[in-house]
């Protein structure tokens, strides 16, 4: 099977709907007060807290806050004021958008002894109802493939069949279609959802941990202070394809084209969402359609455990486009402090990996830079702990980069000063209780 790499460069280059039932997708903590049957009256900065966190009332949300402001929930102002404390409509958009990687996940035959291994299990039509995403409104229009470009040694064809699967199914394309949804979105979205690593050649590419030019040309050491870099192992699983299956890049560039000459002239917002190397991949699709599509929707991407994926110049490059990143770590999360052991953050800002090479000789921090390991982190983080979450009976490497961690992590954090809702209904309790006397 001949292999094809392709660099992606250089690219060439309302009305208020009416309110429908609640999200049908998650769980948003009403904004009601409860009732206080102690003594002693709650201080003032307990109180927002108890919106967040009443068990017995119904959980809604307020439907015309995310119709009419969609574009604040999708980060136009950087998610400013919404993480912390985690804005309630926020936190059911995130989970929402978790759940489309999950379908993947779901979607996807891991049986090594299946002749279909790393394929879809289930049909575009039937595969959101299958994979346990149910009534949610989307349709799936495309399925998602990627490749590796490792060449595959001649005894490898004595090797099992699992070792030798170069292209695998990632994930796939989904629209709104559902009119009811689309009112309560308030504008008409389309999906990207790419899972994590899973087959061998994914994992050897998961090591190719070096940045690379996404240009692919020889640069001057000034011109490559300037170029983005990208890890070599993403770039290779998004632009490699074969003579059978095409890159990654060429099946969203293409999707996407048709989806906006379908409906480009209704609001519209596209969504890449992805887990693991899915949230690098989602990044690296992200940069591609911004640079090369003309007149792209409003782009954000929410990604869930995912390692660093460029330099500083790439970032620089994303937010000059105007591509939107939420980044959801886990601080327990080994994955999301990977690859590089120098890392350049944003200006101004030092983070506990800078302070670690702080003390190196000005040669040495050349030799890391020359050897292309100095990345960035990108985007805005919502930062979470599995050490706040009494759910987890233990914290290891598999556990806290799980993706159904990353969701209850979600689904229970309040604020940075008050991580978790069962630790923050403990605080409330003695707060609020007055000492009875005898």
């Amino acid at each position: 099977m001949r292999l094809i790499f392709k660099s992606p460069f250089p690219f060439k280059a309302t009305v208020v709907p009416p309110q429908e039932p609640p999200c049908r997708w998650c769980c948003v903590v009403s904004s009601k007060t409860s009732n206080l049957t102690t003594t002693a009256r709650a201080p003032v900065k307990w109180e927002r807290l108890l919106d967040e966190l009443g068990e017995t009332r119904e959980q809604t949300a307020p439907l015309s806050r995310l119709s009419q402001q969609w574009m604040e929930y999708h980060g136009i102002n950087n998610w400013e004021g919404l993480l912390d404390p985690l804005d309630d409509v926020l936190r059911g958009e995130i989970i929402r958008y978790g759940s489309f990687v999950e379908a993947a996940y779901q979607s996807f035959n891991f049986d090594p002894s299946s002749p279909t291994y790393a394929a879809c299990r289930y049909a575009k039509s039937t595969m959101l109802e299958r994979s346990g995403v149910h009534g949610c409104g989307y349709e799936v229009t495309k399925q998602l493939h990627a490749t590796s470009s490792i060449p595959l040694p001649r005894w490898i064809e004595r090797m099992p069949r699992w070792m030798q699967v170069q292209s695998s199914w990632i994930g796939y394309v989904a629209v709104c279609n559902d009119k009811e949804e689309i009112s309560r979105l308030g504008r008409r979205d389309i999906v990207i959802a790419l899972r994590g690593t899973v087959t061998c050649l994914e994992w050897l590419e998961n090591l190719r941990a070096t940045l690379t030019h996404l240009s692919g040309d020889s640069l001057s050491p000034i011109e490559q202070d300037s170029e983005p870099m990208v890890e070599a192992g993403v770039l290779s699983l998004y632009t490699s394809g074969t003579n059978t299956c095409p890159s990654l890049q060429q099946l969203l560039r293409e999707e996407v084209l048709k989806l906006l000459k379908l409906y480009g002239d209704e609001p519209l917002s596209l969504t890449i969402t992805g887990h693991s190397l899915g949230a690098s991949l989602a990044i690296l699709a992200a940069y591609d359609i911004k640079t090369t599509i003309k007149h792209s929707p409003h782009l954000s991407v929410i990604s869930f455990g995912g390692p660093r994926v460029g330099n500083r110049s790439f970032r620089h490059h994303l937010e000059q486009q105007g591509t939107k990143v939420l980044r959801i770590v886990n601080s327990d999360d080994l994955i999301t402090k990977v690859p590089g052991f120098f890392v350049e953050d944003h200006d101004g800002v030092v983070q506990e990996e800078n302070a670690r090479v702080a003390q190196l000789t000005n040669w040495i921090q050349k030799r890391v830079k020359d050897s292309r390991w100095v990345y960035a982190n990108i985007g805005h983080e919502l930062r979470l702990s599995s050490r706040d979450s009494l759910k987890l009976n233990s914290i290891d490497v598999a556990t806290c980069h799980d993706l159904q961690t990353y969701l209850d992590l979600v689904h229970g954090f309040v604020s940075s000063t008050c991580p978790f809702r069962a630790g923050a209904r403990r605080m409330l309790k003695k707060a609020t209780t007055t000492p009875s006397l005898k």
